[in-house]
This record gives structure tokens, sequence and C-alpha cells, in this order.
């Protein structure tokens, strides 16, 4: 258990460390915070004193200066140092939230894959907000109530070390009590965050798919399972608050019987001469420089607790591997081949990909078709380096694909889709989306034109500044595919990845978008995947892929009288008459 607890703390000081904290600050904070404790730690001692002088009739004005002085100190202080650690915190976890995020946008699509995005989401919101709580209002406060307690516990020794003893009794019983708790509340907050995470990820999950949600009419399905995690929060949530129902009534109790048997106890020995009245009220106000720290430990050691479950799922987000940008080669365009050479890939167990060896030749236009699930998506999806192969290489001019700069590399490939969403902002930000510096206006046109695009977005309300809504939402699917077109002229890429572009298009905006593809193709390595064998019969070269395999290569022509899996899909999509007909 010990062991455990000293790696916990290990990578909590590690995950601190790298948001470079601001340690001169933090100094500045913890002098500023000892100040204030200890002005607060003089003021019952001249207290004693202003007591005894009025008793005895011999006050003096000084004494009086002075007590309001260490006021004045004590509250600067306090604010000081209450704005700095706020401040601390905030930029910890803001740092905190950025190497987050960084890591997030560089990690691979497997994690995106077996992770919902919600989750994710949860952890850069919500634990480090966690996290923050703990260093903007607990830590520093921590060790400024203990110098307050061993402060406090000091002098009253000095006052009367009888009294001292007998609250000293009753103090490790509170502790028996906290440890136990503490250990319980780390569990339920663990569950409660983990919890919080999937319902982030639920809600958005499903508000993202709203419009299918409404279709289908699955409201009422959708809104049961959403009350269900609600329940599953909030009985978490009423774990915890048993917890602070038991543990806050029995620190009070605790702390207001001690006051009181020192109160008691204290009166005895004054009305015996022991101690004067000023020396018992200095006493209760050192007992109450005690209790208002042991709560605020009470306080540090649950939000720790909370803050070792945030830390332990932040870690593992930063512990998953990276995509490894920094090869030593950069990659320039020119006329290269793309050679699979004798590639596997497997995807949650499952072969996808059986041993395929092919060329894609420069400048020309090479098509895979196959039915649905026969592995076209994921070779795409291995030359944009999304996945790398389990086994085999793939090549450009003799060199591994993954030998080059994964940002070189990606920044000459061209990716339209059958969907392509759009993401929330402008027409002129989703074209110019990825784009590296300044894009002129005529840069912008000319794009647009060259993906008869320019024509329909003059039209909208606010021309290239219209919103696009999320996902695109606002355009029809021809006009997003348009967009996504001018993207890839303005981005002007060597290689060209079509993935069934035209699918989900009416025959109108197909030959538009279709027009817009063809001028797109010219002159640039291309592969195209394609449903509609109208659209790819003219390819330089056409790959037939079944079940993970390659089981014919060659032009319309020759495949049309060499391969029985295209002659069948040409023959159901009527593009030959069969004798029957």
């Amino acid at each position: 258990m010990k062991k455990e607890s000293k790696s916990e703390w290990k990578k909590f000081y590690a995950l601190i460390q790298i948001t470079e904290p601001p340690l001169s600050m933090m100094a500045v904070a913890f002098l500023l915070s000892l100040l204030q404790t200890g002005a607060s730690l003089v003021i019952p001692w001249f207290t004693k004193e202003f007591i005894d002088e009025i008793t005895a009739g011999t006050l003096e004005q000084s004494l009086i200066v002075i007590l309001i002085a260490a006021f004045i100190i004590q509250v600067a202080a306090s604010g000081l140092s209450i704005y700095l650690l706020e401040f601390i915190g905030h930029r910890i976890v803001a740092n905190l939230r950025k190497h987050i995020w960084a890591k997030m946008l560089s990690l691979t699509i497997p994690f995106f894959d077996r992770t919902r995005s919600g989750e994710t989401i949860s952890r850069i919101t919500n634990d480090t907000t966690i996290i923050m709580n703990l260093l903007s209002n607990h830590v520093v406060s921590f060790f400024s109530s203990i110098v307050a307690i061993v402060g406090a516990v000091v002098i009253l020794f000095y006052l009367d070390w009888q009294m001292t003893v007998m609250m000293l009794v009753v103090v490790p019983f509170t502790f028996l009590i906290v440890i136990p708790i503490g250990r319980k509340m780390r569990e339920i907050a663990k569950g409660m965050q983990d919890k919080m995470a999937e319902l982030t990820g639920f809600f958005a999950a499903v508000l993202s798919e709203i419009r299918l949600v409404k279709a289908y009419n699955a409201e009422e399905k959708e809104r049961k399972a959403g009350y269900e995690d609600i329940e599953k929060l909030f009985n978490f949530g009423l774990k915890e608050a048993k917890i602070h129902a038991i543990l806050l009534p029995v620190m009070s109790i605790t702390l207001t019987g001690l006051m009181v048997l020192i109160i008691g106890y204290g009166a005895l020995r004054m009305t015996k001469g022991y101690i004067s009245a000023g020396e018992l009220v200095a006493f209760v106000l050192y007992l109450f420089q005690i209790i208002m720290p042991f709560s605020r430990i009470a306080s540090f050691f649950t939000s720790v607790q909370k803050a070792r479950g945030a830390t332990e799922r932040i870690i593992t987000i930063l512990e998953e591997q990276s995509e490894t940008y920094h090869r030593v080669l950069p990659f320039k365009a020119g006329s290269y081949a793309i050679n699979f050479n004798n590639v596997s890939f497997t995807y949650q167990r499952e072969m996808v990909l059986h041993h395929v060896s092919f060329a894609i030749p420069p400048k020309k236009i090479t098509a895979i078709v196959g039915p649905s699930g026969s592995g076209k998506t994921t070779i795409f999806s291995l030359i944009a380096r999304f996945y790398e192969p389990n086994e085999g290489a793939i090549t450009i001019d003799s060199l591994q694909l993954d030998s080059f700069h994964l940002d070189h590399w990606r920044s000459n490939l061209g990716y339209v889709s059958q969907e392509n969403p759009l993401l929330a902002g402008t027409v002129r930000e989703n074209i110019c989306y990825g784009v590296k510096g300044e894009v002129s206006e005529e840069e912008l046109r000319q794009a647009a034109e060259m993906a008869n695009a320019h024509s329909f977005i003059q039209e909208l309300p606010k021309g290239y500044d219209t919103e696009v809504g999320e996902r695109g939402i606002k355009l029809s699917g021809g006009q997003r595919q348009r967009v996504a077109i001018a993207r890839a002229f303005l981005r002007d890429p060597a290689f060209l990845l079509l993935d069934e572009a035209t699918s989900n298009l009416d025959s109108s905006s197909e030959r538009i978008v279709q027009k817009a593809l063809d001028e797109l193709m010219k002159d640039r390595t291309t592969v195209v995947i394609a449903h509609r064998l109208s659209t790819v019969m003219g390819a330089d070269q056409i790959i037939v892929l079944e079940k993970g395999r390659i089981t014919g290569m060659g032009t319309h022509e020759e495949l049309l009288s060499t391969n029985i899996l295209y002659h069948k899909l040409v023959q159901e999509q009527f593009l030959i008459m069969t004798p029957e007909e």
C-alpha cells in the first residue's frame, strides 16, 4: 500500500512538472501564506495583553496600533496569497490541458477506435478541474495549516502546558476516524470520475447523431439510457454524501467537544488563579487557530483522494503511444510509385488484408473495387498511415513509407471521402483547413471555381463567410463534397485518395462533382474507391479486392473477360447486358 501511494505521488509530481509551474510565484504565495499565518498567531497573544491591560486599567495606545497592524497584515497577505494561488492553479491546469490536448491530437487512430470521444473530453475538463481545485485551494493552505497548528501548540504550551496536554490527548482520535474514511472517499471519487466520463461520452455520442435519433423515433430509448447513466452518477454522489455526512459531523462534534472541555477546564484554572482572563481568551483564540487548520487539512485529504483518481486517468492518456512524426527523411513531391509489398493487416484480431502486393503507378488513376468489407478503405488508411501494417511493407521509391516525416508525407495527400463532414465554421475556414500560411482571395476563389463550388458559395447569405453548421449540416451533400474538393485543390497534393466520393449524391450533383474530380485528378497519382463502376471504367489500373485478397488486376476490358467477381459486379450495375436479357 505504501509503495503504491509513493508511486502515485511520483506520478502526480511528474504530472505537475510537465506543466512548468511558476515556481517563483509559488514561493511568493507560500511566503505570503506564512506571513498571514504568522499574523494570525500574533493576534491572540496581543489580545491577551489587551484584555489584561484593560482589566488592570493600564491600556497603552501602542498595543492597539500593533493589533490593528496585525489585522491589516493578515488581511493583505491572505488576499494576495489567495489571488496568487488561484492564478497558479489556473495556469498549471491551463498548461496541463494544453499538454493533454496536444497529446490527444498526436495519438494514433487505434486509440480513438477504442475510446469514446466524450470520455477523453471529460479527462481534459472534469479531471483537470479536480487537480486545479487541489492546487489552488488546498496544497499551500495544508502547509500553512501545519505551521499554524505547530505555532499555536508551541504558544499554548508556553501559556499553560497542562491545558495543552489535555487538548493533544484528544486529537489523535480524530485521525483514527479521518484516515479510513479518506480511503473510502478515494474509491468513490475514482468511480464517480469514471461515471462522469461515461455520461459525457454518452451525451456526446447521442447529440452528434441527433438526426438519426429523431429519424428512428429513438428519443424514448435514449432518454431512458440517459436517465440510467444519470442515476448511476447520482448514486455515486449519494455515496460521497454519506461519507461527508459521517465525516463532517464527527469532526465538528469532536472539535466542539474539545473546545467545551478546554474552556471549562480553563475557567476552572482561572478561578483558582493559575491563569488570567486574557490568557484564557488567548487560549480559546489559539484553539480556533488549531480547529480551522484541522478542518482545512481534512478537506485537503479529501481533495487528494479525488485528485489521485484524476491523475491516474490523465497519466493513462499521456502514456498512450503517439504517432511518430519526426523521421529523418523529409518527403518531397515527385513522380513516385506507391508499392504494397506482401502487406497484411489485422484489426481487432480480425485479418483484414492477406499478403497483398501491388503498385500504384505515378500520375495514373488506380481504382480499387470489391464488395463491402473487402479491405478497400483499409488500404487508404495504410497509405495515410492511420495504421501500420502488421506484416510486409509499403514503399515509396524503394524507401519504406514509415521512414518519412509523417507531417511531410500527409501534406502531400489529398483525401476526399463519401461523407466529408465539415467542421463548424465558415466556408472559407473549411476550404483553407490545414493549409499552412495565408491564402489570398484569388487562390481561394480559384480553388472553389475548379471544384465547381464558387457559384453556389456566392449565393449563400454571406458568401465565403457563411457558417456551415456542425458537420456542415447547412449545406447539401453535393455542396459539402465540392467544398471538400476545393480544399483538396488548395492543398495541391501529389497523391489523391478518393473514397467513394460520389456514392451518396443524386445524379445531378454527381455529374457536377465528378466533373470537379476529373479536373482534380489531372497529373496526380490517384487512388479511387468506387461502388459505381461507371466512375472508374477509364482508370489506368483496376484492382479487384475480395475478403482482403487481390483476385484481379488490370484495365476494365481485361478484367471484364478474366475476372469473375468484376464481371459479376458489372452485371449487377447493368453496365453490360447479360444473355438472358
